[in-house]
């Protein structure tokens, strides 16, 4: 991209014209904790810098991989005084593809980083600065985890990723982070699917199954494609997902997840629960044989669809196709336990207040986004509302600075 038509994305001067340094030159930094993007932060002349590859405290060499108006984005070089916890990376992309960012660290120093990562963001609201943060529960895999892949895919057919700074595409011809099945479909398609540009792949690592979208192009390949469903199995359940709906990449913590839920909540089998943003009702058929009565609140047709079949045989659950901002405020039944799931960013205000209204005993938070959950969560404490008893994070991305936490509050009074 030329940089005529960046300025043109960009409303006004860049201050980084007058550092006189651009991409592919070196400079020595010393860096801070990890930003919003998981890369070390670090400054050049009063300028923000992402470092990718660094641990905070280390002083390193860099190489500048991008200049934004305001920015710079850089990776290490080299490093004057390695940090105990920094190791070799597994994967030969590593930094060139930058799908994962925390290879080079040890895995139990990945999970203290993310309890601190939701730690930070609570600090930013008085409801919530005092939050119990207890320690993360570790992945039982930490690589080969993803049920989940998407691909970006050459005219001449071969696949691979594209690096978010550089924007540069690389072949790759396995990824350590995905499922077996994954990476098995990926050797067999690579170089031979001219006529796509994008394509997902997605594993029911408890199921065996396989779901390849679009059709692929090339009918001498010996995979099925261009299905609509898949199935996955959870705590001996079987789940469908459409190739359009959303569901945990990481089948095995998704199980602990929805354990922890069921711990947490103590169900006496009266309860009514209202389980918000309910996608394909991984929770409502989990919940349900526990429970008295599940409403599930879920805005995507695709979703609603796969929630049918997940709840067959549970005649205690019921499903409301709207967003949860709308549907929310019309519950007029009393409410026991909400559960909250929102998408990365965060729940509605209009949900928030009807939550606050509706004062069940219990609210349950999930979130992948430490600071949207922060602010949602110094919403449901204000004015006393709700009180956060703790903050549980599962490690749902190792490699990544990306976590997934539980929030549990209990009703005021």
């Amino acid at each position: 991209m030329s940089r005529k038509k960046r300025r043109h994305n960009f409303k006004g001067p860049w201050i980084t014209d007058s550092l006189g340094v651009d991409r592919g030159d070196h400079l020595t930094l010393q860096l801070g904790p990890p930003g919003e993007t998981g890369e070390t932060t670090a400054e050049f002349e009063n300028i923000p810098v992402a470092v990718a590859g660094g641990i905070p405290g280390e002083e390193v060499e860099v190489e500048i991989t991008r200049r934004y108006p305001d920015s710079l984005a850089a990776t290490v070089v080299s490093v004057s005084n390695p940090d105990s916890a920094r190791i070799e990376p597994e994967c030969p992309y590593y930094l060139e593809c930058s799908g994962c960012q925390w290879q080079h660290l040890r895995y139990e120093s990945q999970l203290k980083l993310k309890e601190d990562r939701i730690r930070d963001a609570m600090t930013q609201y008085p409801e919530t600065a005092d939050a119990t943060v207890l320690p993360a529960i570790a992945s039982p895999q930490a690589f080969g985890y993803r049920n989940h892949a998407r691909f970006t895919v050459r005219k001449d057919g071969e696949i691979g990723f594209v690096n978010r700074h550089t924007r540069q595409w690389l072949r790759i011809d396995r990824c350590i982070l995905m499922a077996e099945p994954i990476n098995e479909a990926l050797e067999v398609m690579q170089g031979h699917i001219r006529g796509v540009s994008q394509m997902s792949v997605r594993a029911g690592v408890n199921t065996g199954d396989l779901l390849i979208q679009p059709k692929l192009p090339n009918p001498a390949l010996p995979l099925e494609s261009g299905g609509k469903y898949y199935t996955e199995r959870l705590l001996d359940r079987t789940f469908r997902v459409a190739g359009s709906s959303f569901f945990q990449v990481n089948s095995p913590q998704a199980e602990a997840l929805a354990t922890l839920l069921i711990e947490r909540l103590g169900l006496s089998g009266t309860e009514t629960i209202v389980d918000a943003y309910a996608g394909v009702g991984t929770f409502a058929a989990l919940l349900a044989p526990s429970a008295g009565r599940v409403i599930a609140i879920e805005e995507s047709a695709s979703a609603v669809s796969d929630a049918a079949m997940n709840t067959v045989g549970l005649d205690n659950v019921e499903f409301i196709e709207a967003k949860t901002e709308e549907a929310l405020p019309e519950i007029g039944d009393d409410v026991d336990i909400l559960i909250l799931d929102p998408p990365r960013r965060g729940c509605h205000p209009d949900a928030i207040a009807a939550a606050i209204k509706l004062a069940p005993q219990k609210i349950v938070m999930v979130s992948c986004d430490p600071h949207t959950m922060a602010r949602d969560l110094a919403s449901l404490c204000s004015n006393s509302s709700f009180i956060l008893e703790e903050l549980q994070p599962v490690d749902m991305f190792p490699q990544t600075h990306h976590v997934e936490c539980i929030a549990l509050l209990t009703r005021s009074g």
